[in-house]
């Protein structure tokens, strides 16, 4: 079979859903529907946790950080999607392509990492009570937060730049609505031992610690409040202590498009700060009006 290298130009072929019009037309109106949900919700909450000072708490800015990884991780899939859908089209070219699986792979590693950290600070608001506020300091969360972005963006390099290494062959259709890395392995023409090895080696460092992190400190939350339970009594466990676990399971259960209403619908804080935020856009919008005219 004939190999074309990648610096050629090469492009990949998105097969996609579905080849009946009638049925992308309903998919395009679906997904521009999930994805304006998606980035509106997120961006509310990411905006109502910094206009508010109540919200200044390491919850709320870890909760921040994953709805801006779970907004990334969208935007770089559908809206290709779309336009491909769009424009009746089903090419990316190799850039593109590359592009597609750096920025989700970030993502997707963002939002494990994430999911770890907020676990973390929820076992040590309920574990580890009188500490909480010295152990949980902003300059901590920060380098956290940090921490977990830089090891997402290390891990999705060395994902990508082995992927540069591959010759393709010229039947280069990918059965997927964007470039799934293990998809895009699937199609090359030379040996892709290396990369396997690299994806699964950051996948346990990505996916599998801190999967284990996360049952680690719920079973640990879980334990402490039935620990409670039985010595004192069910009125012991604060009402407090019953939303932050309730919050905590949540965490690791939310996709991207259903975060915004988990955490603002349900959110007494968040629904405050978004109603304080959109009241104070108001006047603003209202003074730019009369300017206009």
């Amino acid at each position: 079979m004939e190999k074309e290298n990648q610096t050629g130009v090469g492009n990949f072929i998105l097969l996609g859903f579905t080849d009946d019009p009638d049925l992308q037309s309903l998919l395009f109106g679906l997904l521009l529907s999930m994805y304006q949900v998606t980035v509106l919700g997120n961006l509310l909450i990411i905006l109502a946790t910094i206009s508010d000072s109540h919200l200044h708490t390491p919850m709320y800015f870890f909760l921040s950080n994953l709805s801006l990884a779970d907004i990334g991780f969208t935007s770089t899939t559908i809206p290709k999607a779309l336009r491909n859908i769009q424009i009746q089209s089903r090419v990316i070219n190799f850039a593109g392509c590359i592009s597609q699986i750096y920025f989700f792979v970030v993502f997707g590693c963002q939002d494990n990492l994430i999911l770890a950290v907020m676990a973390y600070d929820r076992f040590m608001a309920i574990c580890h009570t009188l500490h909480y506020v010295a152990m949980m300091n902003p300059r901590l969360c920060q380098l956290m937060a940090l921490g977990s972005w830089l090891v997402s963006i290390l891990g999705s390099l060395t994902d990508t730049l082995t992927i540069l290494r591959l010759s393709f062959c010229t039947n280069r259709e990918i059965p997927h609505f964007f470039c799934d890395l293990p998809e895009v392995l699937k199609i090359a023409c030379s040996d892709t031992l290396i990369n396997n090895v690299v994806v699964y080696s950051v996948a346990i460092i990505v996916d599998v610690f801190p999967l284990t992190g996360i049952l680690f400190s719920y079973s640990q939350i879980f334990s402490s409040i039935l620990r409670i339970s039985s010595n004192r009594g069910n009125s012991v466990a604060t009402s407090s202590s019953r939303m932050s676990l309730m919050a905590s399971v949540m965490y690791t259960m939310v996709t991207p498009m259903l975060n915004p209403f988990i955490y603002s619908l349900r959110n007494r804080d968040i629904k405050v700060a978004l109603v304080t935020f959109l009241s104070k856009m108001v006047p603003l919008k209202e003074s730019f009006d009369a300017r206009l005219s």
